[in-house]
Formats: structure tokens, C-alpha cells, sequence
């Protein structure tokens, strides 16, 4: 069997709900090195963004009311998202900083922890959270 996917698409991409699509693109290629792929625009207003890190696909998202959805951000709906994410990254700290210069809420500054890696966590504007790490110790 073929592989079905894209050229550029992993298995498995995260699709978020956020308040503003151009907004939030512009705060994840801010505060953390992500690049805008595409950028779907519909009559001044985009409804479409796909963002790579590192070279790879890594988030696609939607504003609220796109697409007619009744989806909302956790800051919208006043809940704590569910799920958060985990990302590999050169430098956490000098990412910890950037973030939250950009408007990122700090949860949990850089710091080594007992599994092996450098980690900190942050909550995006839309309130979806974010654990950047890189190993302390090389990995065998």
C-alpha cells in the first residue's frame, strides 16, 4: 500500500482552535521558532494555518467559528487544556526566554528533570501549554 500523506505531513499533526489565526502565527513564529508553511486566507480573514519546526510540519490551526465549528480555545471556554505538548528543541532556556518576552505564560522555568531531560512549560495566549526539552545527557 501507498503512503497516503503528503509529501510534508506526518502521521499525526496537531489541529488547534484559536481566537486569531494571523495572531497566533505570528506569536509561535515569535516566541517559538515556528515558520508559517500556509496561510489560508478567505476574503481578508484566515481561516488556515500550517506551521513547520525544524523543518517539518508540526501544527495546523483554525480560528474559532472556521469552518463552522463550535470549537473554542481553553482560554475561551475558561477550562485548562486537556492534552499538551512536547517538543525537542536546541535551547531550552534560551527558548524559555523568547516565549515569554513574546506573551507566553511561564509555568515552569527551565530545569533538569529526574527522566533525563531539560524541561520547562509555557501556555500559549489561547491557553493550550507547551513542554520544550533536549536531553542532558546524550541518549543511546
Amino acid at each position: 500500500m501507498s503512503d497516503p500523506r503528503p509529501s510534508h505531513v506526518p502521521w499525526l499533526t496537531p489541529y488547534l482552535t484559536v481566537r486569531d489565526a494571523k495572531a497566533s502565527a505570528a506569536f509561535y513564529e515569535q516566541a517559538f521558532g515556528f515558520t508559517v508553511h500556509d496561510m489560508v486566507d478567505d476574503d481578508g480573514a484566515v481561516m488556515h494555518v500550517e506551521m513547520f519546526y525544524q523543518g517539518q510540519l508540526i501544527l495546523m490551526f483554525a480560528p474559532e467559528g472556521a469552518f463552522a465549528t463550535t470549537a473554542r480555545t481553553p482560554r475561551t471556554s475558561g477550562v485548562e487544556a486537556p492534552q499538551s505538548f512536547y517538543v525537542y528543541t536546541e535551547d531550552v532556556d534560551a527558548l524559555y526566554a523568547r516565549a515569554t518576552a513574546a506573551g507566553a505564560k511561564g509555568l515552569m522555568p527551565p530545569s533538569d528533570q529526574f527522566w533525563g531531560d531539560r524541561f520547562c512549560q509555557l501556555e500559549d495566549p489561547d491557553g493550550y501549554r507547551w513542554g520544550f526539552a533536549r536531553p542532558v545527557t546524550p541518549r543511546s
